[in-house]
């Protein structure tokens, strides 16, 4: 083990390094653990009281780049219970639709409402991201790239997180995904 000059590192800081790396790979395998888990869950739908949502889960953790947490999140806090009429309901009660601010002379936007349920925007947003990453030929991508290349990438994301939510209900409701989602191959999705 060398610093970065390349120099040998003192033997109490060499022993010190080996333990943290030791731990890193614990933690790793730990972690690995832990999603093979949550994917099974969404593969075998354990619970026999919600059925309905852990097929609603495994068929939004279908797309790549979309994960068991976010598929688990969706469909037990909102799609595995709870019947929306329309794409408004889907979004407000995420929290992420736009809150109008009008007085007698000016109307504007003033961001999100943040009044629906924290932990669905939170996993939301991080979906969003994910989303340009892993479906970067998607129409959803397509149209964040076009309207929020220019800038004002953060108020875009959660444009785009509000958008791919609405998705996420239409593919749990009738199993249709958004025009150019690439999904994973079965042995992917199965968490093998």
């Amino acid at each position: 083990v060398r610093d970065p000059r390349g120099r040998p590192v003192m033997p109490g800081k060499r022993a010190q390094i080996l333990r943290e790396w030791d731990r890193l790979q614990l933690v790793r395998r730990q972690l690995r653990d832990v999603e093979l888990q949550m994917n099974r869950a969404v593969a075998a739908a354990p619970d026999e009281s919600l059925p309905e949502a852990y097929e609603k889960a495994a068929r939004i953790a279908q797309s790549k780049g979309i994960g068991a947490v976010t598929a688990l999140t969706l469909a037990l806090e909102l799609f595995g219970w709870r019947e929306f009429r329309n794409r408004r309901e889907v979004g407000s009660v995420a929290g992420l639709v736009p809150t109008p601010y009008n007085t007698g002379e000016s109307a504007r936007e003033q961001g999100i409402s943040k009044a629906g349920n924290a932990r669905v925007r939170r996993v939301m947003i991080e979906a969003a991201w994910s989303w340009l990453r892993y479906q970067p030929e998607s129409a959803l991508s397509k149209w964040f790239n076009a309207k929020f290349a220019a800038g004002k990438r953060k108020k875009g994301i959660v444009a785009l997180a509000r958008k791919l939510l609405i998705a996420f209900w239409r593919v749990a409701e009738t199993g249709v995904y958004p025009e150019g989602t690439v999904l994973k191959s079965t042995r992917q999705a199965k968490g093998a």
